[in-house]
């Protein structure tokens, strides 16, 4: 149960840190939002100094230094007018995720679920009863090299003391009894008053 319970340990530690390098490393947004209007105008006015185009979106910067973003509407002119105002263009393929992200969102669920399968099919063959028991027993083992208690170390009336000792010894050694015509007790009933040490 503690091998399983690192091994999750660990995969969370490299999930966490997978995410926050991504967080850390992701690019800050700088790009002013524009609307596609405005772009063609300020295109139109020789403001537009370079542009990158994307699959939906064309970010640039204006000649003033402004970086801005716009989306790409159907505009089957715009390359053609770019190069007219001798603007700079660069065409990207659309952002992609790592490869380790895609395949943790992908395949991350159907890992987890196999592995919460795998640990109930092993918990139910331990035997015991032990698919949803998952804390630990709370019994202890009790050995014979543990502290002897023996009737010296007991208070109270002597007599009761002389026949509980005489059942020990009939359970201890029942042969000897049981030569001298004696019958094995079902059980033993002790009679006195609460906390009189029965």
């Amino acid at each position: 149960m503690n091998k399983y319970r690192n091994v999750f340990v660990w995969m969370l530690m490299i999930v966490m840190t997978i995410l926050l390098f991504n967080l850390l490393n992701a690019p800050k947004k700088v790009e002013e939002e524009m609307i596609f209007s405005e772009f063609i105008a300020k295109l139109d006015a020789g403001s537009v100094e370079e542009v990158v185009i994307t699959e939906n979106y064309v970010t640039g910067r204006l000649r003033d230094g402004k970086k801005f973003k716009t989306y790409l509407a159907v505009y089957p002119d715009l390359v053609k007018d770019l190069k007219a105002k001798g603007v700079k263009i660069t065409a990207k393929p659309p952002d992609q995720n790592p490869w380790y992200v895609n395949f943790f969102f992908s395949w991350g669920p159907i890992i987890f679920l196999v592995l919460i399968w795998i640990f109930f099919m092993r918990q139910m063959q331990t035997g015991g009863n032990k698919a949803l028991s998952f804390g630990k027993s709370k019994a202890k083992l009790v050995s014979d090299k543990a502290v002897k208690i023996t009737f010296a170390d007991v208070a109270g009336v002597e007599e009761a003391k002389e026949e509980v000792q005489e059942v020990i010894d009939f359970l201890k050694s029942p042969q000897k009894f049981s030569k001298l015509g004696g019958k094995i007790p079902k059980g033993v009933l002790l009679v006195g008053a609460p906390g009189t040490g029965k």
